[in-house]
Formats: C-alpha cells, sequence, structure tokens
C-alpha cells in the first residue's frame, strides 16, 4: 500500500499484556488504514512506520488469534 497517512494526531494503542514495556507493537486507526510502529521509536521524526490496509490487519490478527503457525511462509 503507497499511502500518505498523517500520523500527527493517531492515537496509537498496544496490547494490556504488554506490562508497560518499550519492546511492543503499537497500533493506531487512521485514515481508513492501520499504522504500526515499534514502541521503542515513539518520538523518534525519522521512525519508520508501517502502513497496512484494515482488512490486512484485520487478516493477519485473525490468524494470530486461530493459532496458524505459518504466517510468514
Amino acid at each position: 500500500m503507497n499511502k500518505q497517512v498523517d500520523l500527527t494526531n493517531a492515537t496509537w494503542a498496544k496490547s494490556e499484556l504488554s506490562d508497560a514495556g518499550n519492546n511492543c507493537l503499537e497500533v493506531a486507526l487512521v485514515d481508513g488504514v492501520v499504522a504500526l510502529r515499534d514502541s521503542v521509536d515513539v518520538g523518534d521524526p525519522d521512525a519508520k512506520v508501517l502502513i497496512v490496509s484494515r482488512r490486512d490487519y484485520e487478516l493477519f490478527t485473525a490468524s494470530v488469534q486461530a493459532g496458524q503457525k505459518d504466517l510468514l511462509a
């Protein structure tokens, strides 16, 4: 997906299971897409953010929840 997304006012969330650590995946729903970043990058203006479609994110998380072992195959 090649879409410019303004993340200035994004509301980032991470799992409650993260114990407030800094090695987590953070997610933001913005402008109809899903933005993903590493929590260690918070505040870094040069940090990379992955943008995926909402449908791709839903399929990925459903596969994880279902216990699919070959997600990267």
